[in-house]
């Protein structure tokens, strides 16, 4: 089995202490199973098989993507990441491998699916009918639980790890505005905003969420979704491996 897990180029720096790695770790994954790569290992990583992809928190997805101009000085983007992660996402979804997005990964997801985002919750109200925006990015503990999140479809991929709210830590300015196409939202905020998507149609496993479960593996249900991933990436490593001459 070969799992990526796409980071930016500080994450990277990081290697196996990266609390993505350690989650993946800690969720039963091999250290020789994982690999991280980023925006440098563009040439090295499109000649990269791979049974699933993590793609990981970070800077934020360049607004031109989804046909909008930069309206804030908070927002902060790696174009030559976009391109990377999108090319990688591209693959994943042709090969119908076992995807996980987290932070930046689901909004990024959501944008290569048509979607677009909230480029700072403080300066764009989400919805006009639902409480006060909740403070999603928070100034204590990465590891602390802030706010909580509620699964819309116990029959999906976050329904197999969270049985029906749990607490989340909160680390982000940006949101999913409109979903993207083929997309569906399995779990939201107290406030409204969109917590996890899904694909709407058949696939092996896409599941992206708005917080950081790498940093929470202490938490049984937080460590499943990694574990629910690895299983994932594991049925797929055996389908290939059988396929081969």
């Amino acid at each position: 089995m070969h799992i990526l897990i796409s980071v930016g180029e500080k994450e990277k720096a990081k290697g196996a202490s990266s609390p993505y790695f350690q989650a993946m770790l800690a969720a039963g994954a091999r250290p020789e199973e994982l690999e991280t790569v980023a925006a440098e290992d563009l040439q090295r990583a499109a000649k990269l098989d791979f049974d699933g992809i993590l793609f990981a928190g970070g800077e934020d997805v360049d607004p031109a993507l989804y046909d909008e101009k930069k309206k804030y000085d908070s927002v902060l983007v790696d174009r030559a990441r976009d391109e990377f992660e999108l090319a990688l996402l591209d693959r994943a979804l042709k090969g119908r491998r076992p995807i996980l997005g987290i932070c930046r990964g689901v909004q990024m997801i959501n944008v290569k699916f048509g979607g677009t985002l909230y480029q700072d919750l403080k300066a764009e109200v989400p919805l006009e009918d639902t409480p006060a925006v909740l403070e999603h990015k928070q100034a204590g503990s990465r590891s602390d639980a802030t706010h909580s999140v509620t699964v819309t479809e116990s029959n999906s991929n976050v329904g197999a790890a969270i049985a029906g709210s749990c607490r989340v830590n909160s680390l982000h300015h940006q949101a999913i505005k409109r979903l993207g196409h083929g997309l569906k939202v399995t779990a939201h905020a107290e406030d409204g905003l969109v917590e996890a998507i899904e694909s709407a149609d058949e696939y092996p496993f896409l599941l992206a969420v708005q917080w950081h479960p790498e940093e929470m593996t202490d938490r049984p249900e937080q460590r499943k979704i990694f574990e629910e991933f690895i299983a994932k990436c594991r049925e797929a490593a055996a389908k290939r491996e059988a396929s081969e001459p």
